[in-house]
């Protein structure tokens, strides 16, 4: 999986213009069946999977006791017991361990099947055009964090109509033997659309203009569910669930400090792990969770956690840039956000 073949900003602009192909194969899926599936997943997760149809998808978190992120990760419901989980790529190893610690008391079967799947993110406007060619009306058809079944060349795959880009377009599960053929059969179909093949950079500029959160940058096991703006996502009347009587005292206390987005007002990029300060000269307050040019915006923006006072639309703040500090504002999020 290259950084980028073409270039980040040629790749970027694509996905938002035209179509994207992204190699995606690293991400982790886990499968859980049995009778007490489905209150399992309702005790690891924070959103409320009892709303979930039978191919209805929805983004979550695993939590820990502390209300904290073990790691966010899409959940599908295949049918009445058994869950597909889509986890991020460096934590397989240990989320699966933290499910399967968490079991006990639960009849379920818990499968880590991350290596008999490969993923490709088709993603941008003319996605649907080339989806519906490799699997037919299904794609057309399909709402937004909706899946179904397809196949090609006679393997079994998953399409689901979702991504990590903010643009509309589909993810593919497929057996890795096919994996090839129908990267080069997309790079194919979608070369009258002006398809691109995407490398990582333009995967993570493109998910910080639509503030989606990086496991690892803006979202980890010190920062909790609510802290990190996913309280969208942390369903605290669902009953009980891991971390959820510490969640609830947060947020009827309140915040002491929330992920927010930021402009650059003053010229400089703000890169991860920059130090952020409330004022010139003072002490900081923080670092820079994800920051960038975004290429589709011409702005740099980043995300960083500010004390709750200071987390007001308008605030400027000051970022720590080599050996000078440059003023920044923060603003609403998303960044950016597809018009539908």
């Amino acid at each position: 999986m290259p950084v980028q073949y073409s270039g980040v900003l040629e790749e970027h602009i694509a996905v938002r213009k035209k179509v994207g192909l992204f190699d995606v194969s690293h991400m982790g899926e886990f499968t859980v069946k049995g009778p007490d599936a489905l209150a399992f997943v309702q005790h690891v997760t924070c959103n409320d999977v009892s709303k979930l149809a039978y191919k209805q998808i929805h983004y979550s978190a695993f939590t820990y006791p502390e209300g904290t992120i073990v790691d966010d990760l899409l959940v599908y419901r295949q049918d009445e017991n058994e869950f597909f989980l889509v986890v991020n790529a460096a934590n397989i190893d240990k989320d699966f361990d933290w499910i399967t610690s968490q079991s006990s008391g639960f009849d379920v079967e818990l499968k880590n099947v991350s290596d008999s799947y490969a993923q490709l993110a088709i993603q941008g406007p003319e996605a649907v055009k080339i989806v519906e060619t490799l699997f037919g009306k299904v794609a057309v058809e399909m709402h937004y964090y909706w899946f179904d079944y397809g196949t090609y060349e006679g393997s079994p795959c998953i399409l689901s109509r979702t991504g990590y880009t903010g643009e509309d377009g589909f993810e593919v599960y497929c057996p890795p033997s096919i994996a090839v053929a129908l990267w080069r059969r997309s790079l194919e179909l979608g070369r009258p659309y002006g398809i691109l093949p995407c490398g990582l950079a333009a995967r993570d500029t493109l998910r910080l203009e639509s503030k989606m959160c990086l496991y690892g940058n803006d979202i980890d096991q010190t920062t909790t569910v609510l802290e990190g703006g996913l309280g969208w996502v942390c369903k605290l009347d669902k009953g009980d669930f891991i971390g959820a009587d510490i969640l609830r005292q947060q947020k009827e206390e309140g915040l002491e400090r929330k992920l927010i987005g930021f402009e650059m007002a003053d010229r400089g990029i703000a890169r991860h792990g920059y130090p952020v300060y409330l004022e010139p000269g003072g002490e900081a307050v923080g670092t820079v969770t994800s920051g960038s040019f975004a290429p589709f915006l011409e702005k740099n923006i980043g995300l960083t956690y500010l004390p709750i006072e200071k987390a007001k639309i308008g605030t400027e703040i000051y970022i720590g840039i080599r050996k000078k500090t440059a003023k920044a504002v923060v603003v609403k999020t998303p960044f950016y956000k597809r018009q539908k």
